[in-house]
């Protein structure tokens, strides 16, 4: 009995720390929309179509050709304000993973020691050889990662997301699924990316696609330096879904009219809440759920499987199995020099 009540308090703090942390990102979304008000996305007026390419396609709001949306998709309807659309960032809309690159320009910065990436690169090959996560390499992961910004002053995280991620959005976008960003935003709907990232990393990915705002992992800040703790927990599978019941709520959309996107079996509770749920680049369990459940399903890889780089249910622990391969590969330069 003492075993299983154990078990049970450790589901319930589970639970609040992921309903706290969808509330957090919900919230810090919110805020982000009233401190830099924009022209919400309209939809294109009946007597004036939206301009198209010589291919049919959604004229690009930047030079060159907007990729064209796979067929079969449903048509968002473009009077409906009570309809959004949810895109996981991670191997959906970025080839690879956020983290990763936050990781190695953290390396490069001096944040990270070499003691760290031995370390978690070690967790991060057992996780892959046992497929399973160790409740232990999880907590020192993210204890180690939030002990990295402690006491550091906000701006100074949010100034090297923006170094690093200049080039990063421009080159790793999955042409395939900024075409669906496109198609929703061009029916006027609001779109938001949800991810495990920090918050700081997914609101830049979000502006750079022009998406409605972000909803990412909150790091606790007082005073304008982070405290080296999180709101919640990180928003990654259950907090997903929290977040976006928390938003839904705010901004009083339907979800059986929304859609949402995501690559991996850690989303299937965010999946599960739309109208309209998506399966883009899949893992094997998330293709293998999505044809139990008739989900439509997007693989914009050619011809192979894509390469994971890892992000387990920590995120920090991608983040610094990330630098160990920045580090490995810096290690390799300097010695052929």
């Amino acid at each position: 009995m003492a075993v299983l009540r154990r078990l049970t308090q450790s589901r319930r703090s589970t639970s609040r720390r992921s309903a706290l942390a969808g509330e957090a990102a919900a919230e810090a979304a919110e805020a982000a929309l009233r401190a830099e008000p924009g022209p919400a996305p309209t939809a294109p007026a009946t007597d004036a179509p939206a301009p198209q390419d010589a291919d049919g396609a959604p004229a690009a709001a930047k030079p060159g050709k907007t990729p064209r949306a796979p067929a079969e998709n449903h048509t968002p309807d473009p009077d409906d304000p009570r309809a959004a659309a949810f895109f996981d960032c991670d191997n959906t809309i970025l080839r690879g993973a956020a983290i990763f690159y936050l990781g190695v320009g953290l390396f490069r910065r001096g944040f990270l020691t070499r003691r760290d990436i031995a370390r978690f690169a070690w967790q991060q090959a057992w996780f892959r050889l046992h497929g399973a996560e160790d409740p232990d390499h999880i907590s020192d992961a993210r204890n180690t990662a939030l002990g990295i910004v402690a006491g550091k002053p906000t701006a100074d995280l949010e100034a090297i997301c923006e170094e690093i991620f200049e080039e990063v959005v421009a080159d790793k976008i999955w042409p395939g699924t900024r075409a669906l960003v496109q198609m929703h935003l061009d029916a006027g709907q609001r779109v938001w990316l949800v991810t495990a990232a920090p918050l700081e990393v997914a609101r830049i990915i979000a502006r750079r696609l022009g998406m409605t705002g972000a909803l990412g992992t909150v790091a606790e800040a007082r005073d304008g330096r982070y405290t080296g703790r999180l709101v919640g927990d990180l928003l990654h599978g259950p907090a997903k879904a929290a977040a976006v019941r928390a938003l839904a709520r705010r901004e009083r959309l339907d979800l059986d009219r929304c859609a949402a996107y995501s690559d991996s079996a850690n989303d299937i509770p965010m999946l599960s809440l739309v109208g309209h749920p998506y399966v883009v680049n899949p893992d094997g369990a998330l293709r293998r759920h999505a044809r139990a459940q008739g989900w439509r399903v997007r693989d914009f890889r050619t011809g192979r499987k894509a390469a994971r780089v890892g992000l387990p249910a920590a995120a920090a622990v991608g983040v610094l199995a990330g630098v160990a391969v920045a580090a490995a590969a810096l290690h390799r330069r300097r010695r052929r020099a």
